[in-house]
């Protein structure tokens, strides 16, 4: 299952009875309201709206936010360009709605959007899904079966997250006025009836159409003509690369369903662009340029924020709880390149990263090292493998590291301070037994006599500070890695065309893994640009994993063949693990209402916030505003 964007998965102790094959067979072939994947939603069937939100929360105001880079694209689904604020590769973003929309408040659960109901036989051969009749694009226009049946075609032939997440439907076809079937090319896939609620309905009307000079629209194509909608919200004015403002469409169809009930209550939205985290910050203490501050360093939230509005309380700091926190964060090593293709090698610098010296000096020990692709839940590896992971794992053997069936996979720990001595040694032994020595104080190709060399991009300016001590130890033992800094824009479409040694990457998971684990990991997808396949991994054992995975017929065979694939994920060393940690961390403008209590899966729902009139007038007499 693909995580809620913007959010951080992996519940930790979940019944390991997998519901979905119950609840499944006792409602095969009818009509239902909410989904679940692991256990049925808290709500049941009488869903009315979140539990947490303000029902009464007034709409009005601007949230403000800012953007490191630019953009030249309205369309996000297809590889070229840089889509604007707003959109999103995966649903909808502010535009568009999807037939389901994932709920904010617990995991592996789908309400009601597009779609009122759906429903599927016992076999999982297929699904239908039933539109609710009031839904509307912007124009006035209904949402129809062709608009669903259209973007599932566009989609999967030109969005590479979509088409791989949706490999095993076939076809999308319309049943009637109000009813579109989906059909599936094999049987099991438990996840997959659920996960076409995902599916991002597009108007094909409108792309279909022609542009104010007659020319006919690509969507194939970026572009920055103003798109139809169907959401909650619409782009008011732009300028392109630097700044998009969205304004909330005030008689949008779907502003009564139980999922938008209290939620979405900016009247605009304004994200203006700037070329460096620098000036970001400085627009953010400033005031007006950027309402809410997100902080990922440890550092940064114990010693940026003595600023004078945060000593006058009008920003306030706040930390929210997260269940969902957890992801993989770490340097993704490109196995494109010849340099990374040897395990052994990958080993040595996945050892280098001295993460308990940059937490103790940089974060004040407020991270955790990553020791599992599916951090923090029961579906992470651990110990030595036993029972059914066991079992499925020996299918593999004379293909795996034997080490991967005897050992306990961990990585060396900077703890005392003849550490650093022994884990250099460690990794100059790994990389000798690849063939590279150590010459005149350089890592050189025993054979051939090249340089160890490669170069880390990013283009995170702010990132460096917690890199360099990275890059510090690798020259420690001769090997020459550099930092690269480029644009955004240029970042993203390096990344896109899988053109880097090695960067930083996020690999979020949910708590109940599926179809999007080909997007990570298979063979497919490694030479598939635009895929989050970076480490470009083609190995027939973790394709048949990811395969045991999307088709486990309970829990317990999802837990088993979950933990296997963390497993040797673990043991290929693939990327160099970083830290997370179970927080949120926010500063933000003191201008907002907030519910009581926030969702502790995902932490903050910013859309359940409000704009307090009072206060941000307020804070318009003290602070010169963007306006």
């Amino acid at each position: 299952m693909k995580a809620i964007p913007k959010t951080f998965p992996a519940l930790a102790g979940l019944a390991v009875v997998f519901l979905l094959g119950v609840a499944a067979a006792a409602s095969a072939d009818e009509w239902r309201t909410s989904g679940w994947l692991i256990r049925e939603s808290k709500y049941g069937d009488n869903f009315q709206r979140y539990d947490y939100v303000n029902p009464d929360a007034p709409k009005g105001g601007t949230l403000n936010s800012t953007v490191v880079g630019t953009f030249d694209s309205f369309n996000p689904y297809v590889v070229q360009g840089s889509p604007a604020a707003g959109f999103s590769q995966f649903g909808g973003g502010l535009l568009y709605d999807t037939l389901m929309e994932q709920a904010i408040d617990e995991g592996s659960v789908y309400h009601p959007l597009v779609a009122e109901a759906y429903k599927f036989p016992a076999d999982y051969s297929s699904v239908t899904y039933r539109l609710n009749p009031a839904a509307r694009w912007h124009d006035g226009q209904p949402i129809t079966v062709d608009d669903v049946v259209w973007s599932f075609n566009v989609l999967k032939a030109n969005s590479p997250m979509y088409n791989r997440y949706f490999e095993n439907v076939t076809e999308a076809v319309a049943v009637s006025d109000r009813e579109v079937e989906f059909r599936f090319n094999q049987k099991g896939n438990r996840e997959l009836p659920n996960i076409l609620g995902d599916l991002v309905v597009l108007p094909k009307h409108w792309w279909e159409g022609t542009d104010a000079s007659g020319k006919k629209r690509d969507i194939t194509k970026p572009t920055l003509e103003i798109p139809l909608g169907s959401a909650a919200y619409k782009i008011k004015s732009f300028k392109p690369g630097s700044e998009i403002i969205w304004e909330r469409v005030p008689d949008y169809w779907g502003g009564k369903l139980p999922v938008k009930v209290g939620r979405e209550n900016f009247d605009t939205r304004r994200y203006t662009y700037f070329l460096d985290e620098s000036a970001e910050w400085l627009a953010f203490i400033k005031g007006g340029w950027q309402d809410i501050n997100p902080e990922n360093s440890g550092r940064g939230w114990m010693t940026k924020y003595d600023f004078p509005a945060i000593k006058a309380g009008d920003v306030i700091k706040k930390e929210f709880k997260a269940e969902s926190r957890a992801n993989m964060q770490g340097f993704a090593m490109n196995t494109r390149r010849p340099l990374f293709q040897d395990r052994r090698v990958r080993q040595a610098l996945s050892y280098l990263y001295d993460f308990d010296t940059i937490n103790r000096t940089q974060s004040f020990g407020l991270n955790t090292r990553i020791t599992s692709y599916f951090m923090g839940s029961d579906l992470a590896s651990s110990g030595l493998p036993q029972g059914e992971e066991l079992e499925l794992l020996n299918q593999y053997k004379d293909k795996l590291p034997p080490v991967l069936f005897t050992q306990e996979w961990s990585l060396p720990a900077f703890d005392k301070p003849q550490a650093e001595r022994r884990i250099l040694k460690q990794s100059v032994d790994l990389l000798a037994s690849a063939g590279w020595v150590i010459k005149g104080g350089k890592m050189v190709n025993a054979k051939t006599g090249a340089p160890f060399r490669f170069e880390i991009l990013d283009f995170r300016q702010g990132a460096e500070a917690t890199m360099m001590p990275y890059v510090t130890m690798l020259r420690k033992i001769g090997i020459d890695a550099t930092l690269r800094f480029v644009d955004q824009s240029q970042y993203v479409n390096r990344l896109n065309d899988f053109d880097f040694d090695m960067t930083t990457v996020v690999l979020p998971q949910s708590d109940s893994p599926g179809n999007e684990q080909r997007d990570f990991w298979s063979s497919k997808a490694a030479d598939s640009p635009g895929s989050r396949n970076y480490e470009g991994i083609k190995d027939p054992v973790v394709d048949a994993l990811v395969d045991k995975v999307i088709f486990a017929k309970d829990r317990d065979d999802l837990t088993a063949a979950t933990r296997a694939l963390d497993r040797v994920l673990l043991w290929n060393f693939y990327v160099v693990p970083q830290f997370t940690r179970p927080d949120v961390w926010l500063a933000y403008w003191n201008k907002f209402g907030i519910p009581d209590r926030q969702p502790t899966y995902i932490g903050p729902d910013i859309e359940s916030w409000w704009i307090d009139p009072e206060k941000e007038k307020a804070l318009a007499a003290k602070y010169k505003s963007v306006d």
